[in-house]
Parts: structure tokens; C-alpha cells; sequence
């Protein structure tokens, strides 16, 4: 028999990604469509070989402030949109969000995220007052925005009084995709280029996707992990997708946990050092979904710092866990967590390697 034809065509693409070598978009599409179980737990373990070489077995905490839920955008999929007469409004001012950081401080966090719609209550020199109060009584820690699209002289002020990293999650880097998900004042084209412009100014950025939105198939998630490869962020939050009741979006099926697993197994590879959050959403659609994401891969959780009276407020999709839970039960839950799978929370700022 000729040797060749005995090795796994599939295997061979994760080592080779797993090597550092490139694989063709056709060879992505066998990955994101093969239902072999036994591949699927070799791509799993490959990633999680990947990501102790270089990560060990440690977990970031990153401390999250939803520090305003009004939002000027009218996103087809998120609970938060403007047009939403359901959701109950509410604004965290400067001295509200420090005494998140304050509390997150003593629980061990050291990067906080400071999270929010595009809420054009908060100016350039709003926001960039209360991450210098941040950066002042937090010298050690990592201050990280996501807050949305944005103009270059916005990010830069935001950069020079000391914020260190932005999130601006790109949803779709399909065209005709985007379109189907945003109202039409939104632009892929835009959102994009806010990205590479949060790289020029010297951001470590994030991108990420939903996993199961409507209308996404292998071919649009394809484009996606190419623009990731193009993009090359310090961070990728993907997460599956999950309906909220009161937008048009509110009765579709929700994304699988098994893609989000495969699709964070897959980052790892193509992308080594990254750093990838096991996201509440994961933890909402399945008990143990956070687990599950470190396991594949994922090397950050981020609970909740938001006051508890607020956190209910902030709902981007149905049934999203942990909104009743004060920050120190979040942290220690999430501790338990962890180390019953045998990996432990670590009270460091938790920069890209």
C-alpha cells in the first residue's frame, strides 16, 4: 500500500497549522465541516498542546464594566439597540466606574474593560477623564475600551492618557453578510478600518465574530478567519450567537457550542499567542460552556465588575448568566471552575506573548 494514501488528510492540516505552516481555505472549510469525532478531539488537543506551550496553565481575568447600555446603532441581533423600547436605560458616571476598578483591584483583577454602546453622552474628553483617573490610581493595571467605532483623533486621545488595549468585535468580514445584520449607516468597509487603525496607534486589539448568526455559513466564516490572519490582533472574542427577544433577529435558533469549540480550537492554531476569551455567552448556552472553551483552546474569562443593580440592564441576548451576582462571587465561582479542570486564575495583567 502506498504510504501516502494511508495518512489522515485531515490531521495533517492541523499539523500543520499546529506547525506554524499555511493551509488553503479549502483546507479550513474540511476542518469547519468534517464530523469526525476523533479529528475534532485531535484538533482540541493540539490546540490546548499549543496554547500550555505557551500560555501554561494559566487563565487571565479581565474585570468588565458595562458602564452604559444606550447605544446610537441599530444592530439587527443586539438587545441594546436603539430602537429598543423594551431595554431600561442607564449611564455609570466617572466616580461609579473607578469604584468598579477599586473593588475589581482588591479581588485580584489588573485589566479592566470598560465596555459600553456608542452612547455619544460620553465625550472624547468624557471618557479620556475617567481613564486617566483609572490610569492614576492603577498605574500596574491594563486599561482596555470597547466602545465602538470612533474617529483616529478619538483612539489616539484615548491612547496617550493611558488606555492600553480596545475591543471592536467585526461580527461579519463578509459584505453581503454585514448587510444583513446592520441597518445601512453601518459599514463594514469602516468598521475594518477602525481596526487597522487601533493597530497604527499601538493598541493590542481584539476582533471577533458571532458564531451562528443568521445567514452565516462555512464560506462567511472562512473570510472571517482570513481577516483574522490579515488583521493578526493580540486578542479574538468570538462567542455563539444568541437570540434577544425584543429584535428582529429575537426567533432564530441560537449558534452551537460544537462550532464556537471548533472555531476557538482553530484560532488557537492559526494564531498561537493570542489571547481568547471563553465568553459568557458560552457559559449561557451550556452549564459547563466557559470550561469547555478553555479546554479548546481559550485562555481568558472575564466576569462582571458592573454594579449588580445594572447588570441586568446590559443584555445584549436572552438569558445571559451571572447578572445577579455580586463581582467577589463571580471571581470565586469562576476560580472553582477553573481549577476543577486543572487550570488556575492568575492575578496578572495577562499581556499578549
Amino acid at each position: 500500500m502506498n504510504f501516502l494514501k494511508t495518512i489522515n488528510p485531515y490531521r495533517n492540516i492541523i499539523d500543520r497549522l499546529k506547525n506554524g505552516k499555511s493551509v488553503h481555505r479549502e483546507e479550513l472549510r474540511m476542518l469547519l465541516e468534517t464530523e469526525d469525532n476523533e479529528i475534532l478531539e485531535y484538533l482540541r488537543q493540539c490546540a490546548d498542546d499549543v496554547r500550555r506551550k505557551i500560555y501554561g496553565n494559566a487563565i487571565y481575568i479581565r474585570g468588565l464594566i458595562e458602564f452604559t447600555n444606550y447605544c446610537k446603532n441599530d444592530c439587527y441581533y443586539c438587545g441594546i439597540r436603539r430602537s429598543n423600547q423594551n431595554a431600561e436605560r442607564y449611564r455609570l458616571t466617572g466616580k461609579e466606574i473607578l469604584d468598579c476598578c477599586k473593588m475589581g483591584y482588591k479581588l485580584g483583577f489588573r485589566t479592566f474593560v470598560l465596555q459600553g454602546g456608542e452612547d455619544n453622552y460620553y465625550s472624547q474628553e468624557h471618557i479620556c477623564d475617567i481613564i486617566k483617573s483609572i490610569r492614576k490610581e492603577f498605574p500596574d493595571c491594563a486599561i482596555t475600551m470597547s466602545i465602538g467605532e470612533k474617529t483616529r483623533d478619538f483612539y489616539e486621545a484615548m491612547y496617550e492618557v493611558g488606555a492600553n488595549r480596545y475591543l471592536l468585535r467585526h461580527e461579519t468580514a463578509n459584505e453581503k453578510h454585514y448587510k444583513k445584520l446592520h441597518p445601512k449607516e453601518l459599514s463594514l468597509e469602516n468598521r475594518k478600518a477602525c481596526l487597522f487603525t487601533l493597530k497604527e496607534i499601538g493598541y493590542q486589539v481584539g476582533c471577533g465574530f458571532m458564531v451562528g448568526s443568521p445567514w452565516q455559513t462555512t464560506d462567511t466564516l472562512l473570510d472571517d478567519l482570513e481577516f483574522i490572519q490579515k488583521l493578526q490582533p493580540h486578542m479574538v472574542g468570538i462567542g455563539p450567537f444568541i437570540p434577544h427577544k425584543d429584535t428582529p433577529f429575537g426567533n432564530r435558533q441560537q449558534g452551537s457550542l460544537e462550532m464556537t469549540l471548533r472555531l476557538l480550537s482553530i484560532i488557537r492554531l492559526m494564531n498561537p499567542h493570542v489571547l481568547l476569551p471563553a465568553t459568557t455567552a458560552l457559559g449561557t448556552i451550556h452549564p459547563t460552556g466557559r470550561e469547555q472553551g478553555i479546554l479548546w483552546g481559550a485562555n481568558v474569562v472575564m466576569p462582571n465588575l458592573s454594579p449588580a443593580d445594572v447588570r441586568k440592564k446590559y443584555l445584549l441576548y436572552n438569558n445571559k448568566i451571572c447578572t445577579g451576582d455580586e463581582a467577589a462571587e463571580c471571581r470565586s465561582c469562576l476560580e472553582k471552575r477553573m481549577q476543577s479542570i486543572g487550570y488556575h486564575i492568575v492575578v496578572d495583567r495577562g499581556d499578549y506573548r
